[in-house]
């Protein structure tokens, strides 16, 4: 078995029976474990990040329930796509410690959940890696809390990071 499908296999577990699950209890009777796009190896890179001034103003995410949530824009890096390129950019928390990239792509509202999905470093497939660049593998792409159930404040990916390009990789609409 391949660490991403153990890693899947894990968050399925954590989201049928731990206390912190966003499942409500009706969701867990009913829950058989999340869908997910197959494994896409072209969907894995090392990119080199164009850094962002520190000086910026932090920026202002919205969210899902209409509260704003401070980030730094950490920087930008570009990939291709089926032959198109895309530019995202990674967001940290204001210390630039934590790295958050949230974005929509093509997949949005068929797909994938319609307000987008997200990588960070707390979770493999956002890795800031020694030689400055860093590993994105958008096969851990995954659906905020949102997407189960509202009671959650999500960020929302800001306008810059919208895809027009399809991400046929990792977590898929919730059902």
């Amino acid at each position: 078995m391949s660490y991403l499908q153990e890693f899947r296999n894990a968050v399925d577990d954590f989201l049928a029976h731990h206390p912190q699950s966003p499942l409500t209890p009706e969701q867990r009777a009913g829950f058989r474990g999340l869908n997910y796009f197959e494994e896409n190896p072209s969907l894995v890179f090392r990119v080199a990040v164009e850094r962002l001034p520190e000086t910026e103003p932090l920026f202002e995410m919205d969210t899902s329930t209409g509260d704003k949530r401070l980030f730094r824009r950490y920087g930008r890096f570009s990939f291709v796509v089926d032959g198109e390129e895309a530019t995202l950019t990674i967001y940290s928390d204001p210390y630039g410690e934590d790295f958050f990239l949230p974005f929509r792509d093509a997949t949005s509202g068929s797909e994938t959940y319609g307000a987008g999905r997200y990588l960070d470093n707390h979770r493999p497939g956002l890795e800031p890696l020694p030689d400055g660049r860093f590993l994105v593998d958008f096969n851990y792409a995954y659906n905020p809390y949102c997407a189960y159930n509202d009671m959650y404040s999500c960020p929302l990916p800001p306008r810059e990071n919208w895809l027009t390009v399809s991400i046929r990789a990792g977590e898929k609409k919730f059902k």
